[in-house]
């Protein structure tokens, strides 16, 4: 098939964690063993329910515990699907990491301006997701792929799906953007490419578990 030429429509369907049990309010990044809250899983299980009639060919997460848990729960909706971990899924590598969490919410979320290597900017994690469904879309091509990841891995590729910089400043100010605001936890989100192009933009449907995928 040529580049760009017409395709089965595949579907990425990237998923935010559910809650998690944070009771000292740290910016946990990816410390080990921050699991789901109470209501974390029963998000969890509500994102499940909501994906249940999808017929999910594959499914990824983050290699952390809060990203697994969720996507196990979805999954329990989809005997047979195994579920893989992928380092491309990962929480943002950042020098906030282990902080309050009220030094991140004076900064408005931006933990990117003015810090420098070996941390990550926006850039940085959109290519991530981009060699996530480079790998997807050959090897699953045609299909429904489940994705557990993290917040702003999220909100970046939604970003840029909207065909915006991928920048620090835009994810601050998404409500400027038409964003009704942060992808809400244990909310999912379709990224469906219908041609075989790699510089295709998917279309882009998010969804929060407790609306279900009516309209999708």
């Amino acid at each position: 098939m040529n580049a760009g030429a017409a395709a089965e429509s595949t579907t990425i369907w990237l998923v935010r964690h559910g809650h998690v049990h944070n009771p000292r309010g740290i910016i946990y990044g990816r410390m080990p063993r921050f699991r789901l809250s109470g209501r974390g899983l029963e998000e969890a299980r509500a994102a499940g329910r909501a994906m249940a009639g999808i017929p999910i060919a594959a499914a990824y997460s983050s290699p952390l515990l809060r990203a697994r848990q969720t996507a196990r729960e979805i999954l329990s909706h989809h005997p047979g699907v195994r579920l893989r971990r992928t380092p491309l899924l990962l929480e943002v590598h950042t020098i906030f990491e282990g902080r309050d969490g009220l030094e991140g919410d004076r900064r408005g979320g931006d933990y990117y301006t003015g810090v420098g290597p070996p941390y990550e900017q926006p850039g940085d994690i959109l290519n991530r997701v981009l060699s996530f469904f480079a790998h997807v879309r050959k090897r699953h091509a045609g299909s429904n792929v489940l994705a557990v990841t993290h917040g702003d891995v999220l909100i970046f590729t939604m970003i840029w799906a909207r065909g915006l910089p991928v920048t620090a400043d835009n994810k601050v100010n998404l409500h400027k953007l038409g964003f009704s605001g942060y992808p809400a936890t244990a909310s999912f989100t379709a990224f469906t490419f219908r041609t075989d192009s790699p510089n295709e933009v998917p279309e882009m449907h998010y969804r929060h578990a407790t609306i279900g995928l009516k309209g999708l």
